[in-house]
């Protein structure tokens, strides 16, 4: 808005932010973007040969509330898109709608964690393979324990050191506690 006072007296108002305005040239700057999408011309840009709207297989994949999901922004897709910092982020999901699903995600603010929850339309998100391998070890100790139990020995989860390797540990505890030593009473010598 720009105010310009007239040789009679009399004050004129006008509004615009482009080119001349009332005689008067208005500045026009090309200060940085401040946009929702700003800064994400490769982050949301699709792979050489992906174009296009997503497959079935998107569409078809069920969610289930607590599991895990990775938010991947699909460009072609801009209804239900979730802001720039989400992408790549793993949630839980925690509702599910007709057309998207409620993702859960942390956030750190200074030094809180915050509990985000966001609806994002099921073409943006993934399912998770952050426990694929947690799961894969859990069912590997089952098959084992079964056959331990087939056999009729005891099976434990616990880790046990050998004796040599107990050994080196002390060692290595005298050591440092040595080492601890001489540097506090080179210290104290200066």
């Amino acid at each position: 808005m720009l105010s310009l006072k007239s040789a009679d007296g009399q004050m004129s108002v006008c509004v615009g932010c482009v080119g001349w305005v009332c005689d008067v040239q208005v500045k026009m700057g090309c200060g940085r973007s401040r946009g929702v999408r700003r800064n994400t011309r490769d982050m949301f840009s699709k792979g050489f040969g992906n174009y296009g709207l997503p497959s079935m297989k998107t569409y078809m994949t069920l969610y289930k509330v607590g599991d895990f999901v990775d938010i991947k922004v699909n460009g072609a897709i801009h209804k239900g898109m979730p802001y720039r910092y989400y992408h790549g982020r793993t949630g839980r999901v925690w509702n599910i709608t007709k057309s998207a699903v409620g993702v859960m995600v942390n956030k750190q603010v200074k030094g809180k964690i915050l509990h985000k929850r966001l609806h994002v339309r099921i073409e943006h998100i993934k399912p998770s393979r952050c426990q694929e391998e947690f799961k894969n070890r859990v069912a590997d100790h089952e098959k084992t324990k079964a056959e331990a139990k087939k056999k009729g020995n005891f099976y434990t989860l616990s880790i046990f050191f050998d004796s040599q390797f107990v050994e080196i540990l002390f060692e290595l505890k005298k050591r440092k506690q040595a080492l601890c030593l001489l540097l506090y009473t080179s210290t104290l010598s200066y």
